[in-house]
């Protein structure tokens, strides 16, 4: 209603300034005018009622002339504030931007203005949680580290969760308070415990992206907050959350968490398809970018990932994201699975771990364990997988650690050598057990504090249910 109630007062300023009074027998413009606004002209110390004096004509015509100058300055000067006012009091028109892709394949089943930029919102935490998981992959920080908040992390807009400055916060609860809280507070205090400045962290949010393959993101913050600067695609968050799935498929299962507690009380997630089969993964919101969405439903072996930016509501993008991904699982049904076949790309320099693991070849057979020939050998064979790692002795650490956890699984030790994006990442897992054991495997080690994801004979990653 601000712009409606601007418009009346300049229709009716440019009314009183236009009207035309008569003192006597000449015509002046009466510039005597009243807004709360702009400035008030008089004409005083003249007897206007005496006009027809010669020796007051001159004097007349001058202060004429510099009150319809006046006149129109005022004019254009309240036709510019209502035009501010326009444009400052409208919320930026959220542009609508859409895709769905096979999350084994990356194959694109839905696009709409997919690489249109846009404001990402609170999809921005699902780059700091990635760095996040990476600093614990590479035991730089654990799950029960504490970060310290500042008073800079404390004094972030909402949605907070009301940390105070000098207190500390462990990790597993920044992980809950992102996921779920989407707390920006809670963002910086991330972000300055791993890149000592959010500066620095948004610096290493846009260089991993563009290590990912999201050419057109740029990272300002760690929260989403507002920022000009700070913008992505539909395409580039559907990589991301790929990214995050196949990379750190244990931590993977925070994103379908459906609450979070935290000093006595207990917050809800935002994203509602958590009821309606989706596993996760985050929303977002600001007045410019609209009510955004990343989630990601298996169904019948097959997973997609679906991204909406800039819905009108947050019921009316649920709608639509169920309706996206409803058409494209009616397609997919067409496409033949190529998760197994799929070509891992060779990189065009081997690093050093590269060359070990090509060595020791890529299936690495724990001798305590069935022969690698019978389990490989094993058509159906189920396996779990208990992290992603950018090398290749971190993964075989992990993998005989998940090993000596779970003495009585019968299974080998595969290290899985892959290439994303130019660097090579390796997948450290348990193979060829039954569905079961694999399910009862992972749950046991999420017991734990562990990561762990079920492996399909196919090669496709699934979440690891936690056991009741």
């Amino acid at each position: 209603m601000r712009p409606v109630s601007h418009l009346v007062q300049l229709f009716f300023l440019i009314n009183r300034v236009l009207t035309q009074q008569v003192y006597g027998h000449k015509k002046v413009i009466f510039t005597r005018i009243r807004t709360e606004s702009l400035v008030r002209y008089k004409m005083n110390g003249l007897d206007l009622r005496r006009l027809d004096r010669q020796q007051d004509a001159a004097r007349v015509g001058g202060l004429w002339r510099r009150a319809v100058s006046r006149g129109l300055q005022c004019v254009l000067g309240a036709l510019g504030l209502v035009l501010v006012s326009l444009v400052g009091s409208a919320p930026a028109a959220a542009k609508y931007a859409s895709i769905v892709v096979d999350a084994d394949t990356g194959q694109v089943l839905h696009s709409t203005n997919s690489d249109t930029r846009n404001y990402p919102a609170s999809l921005t935490k699902m780059m700091t949680l990635y760095l996040l998981f990476e600093a614990l992959e590479k035991g730089d920080l654990t799950l029960d580290s504490r970060l310290k908040v500042s008073r800079r992390a404390a004094g972030q807009a909402p949605s907070r969760l009301g940390l105070k400055a000098g207190s500390t916060i462990a990790v597993r609860d920044v992980i809950g308070a992102l996921v779920v809280k989407s707390a920006n507070d809670v963002a910086t205090v991330a972000a300055e415990a791993v890149g000592g400045t959010e500066v620095k962290f948004a610096q290493m949010m846009t260089k991993k992206a563009r290590d990912l393959g999201m050419k057109r993101t740029t990272f300002r913050n760690a929260s989403g907050l507002p920022n000009r600067a700070q913008l992505s695609t539909a395409h580039d968050m559907s990589v991301l959350a790929r990214a995050l799935l196949e990379d750190f498929p244990g931590r993977y299962q925070a994103f379908s968490e459906p609450s979070f507690a935290y000093n006595g009380r207990t917050y809800r997630t935002h994203n509602n398809l958590l009821k309606d089969g989706a596993d996760g993964i985050k929303t977002g919101y600001t007045r410019a970018s609209g009510f955004n969405l990343v989630t990601s439903v298996e169904r019948d072996g097959r997973r997609l990932i679906g991204v909406v930016f800039g819905g009108k509501t947050a019921r009316s993008r649920d709608r639509h994201m169920v309706s996206l991904l409803e058409r494209s699982f009616k397609r997919i049904r067409t496409i033949p699975s190529t998760a197994a076949a799929r070509p891992v790309p060779k990189p065009a320099a081997l690093t050093r771990d590269a060359q070990v693991a090509q060595k020791q070849v890529s299936v690495i057979v724990d001798p305590s364990k069935t022969p690698a020939s019978a389990i490989l050998s094993e058509p159906g064979a189920w396996g779990i997988q208990v992290g992603a790692f950018a090398k290749f002795a971190q993964a075989r650490r992990a993998a005989d650690i998940a090993a000596d956890k779970l003495p009585a699984l019968n299974a080998s030790i595969e290290i899985q050598a892959v290439n994303k994006s130019g660097r090579t990442l390796y997948r450290a897992r348990l193979m060829g057990v039954t569905r079961g054991d694999a399910q009862s495997s992972c749950g046991a080690l999420q017991d734990r504090g562990g990561d762990c994801a079920l492996v399909t004979p196919e090669g496709g990653i699934r979440l690891g249910l936690r056991r009741s």
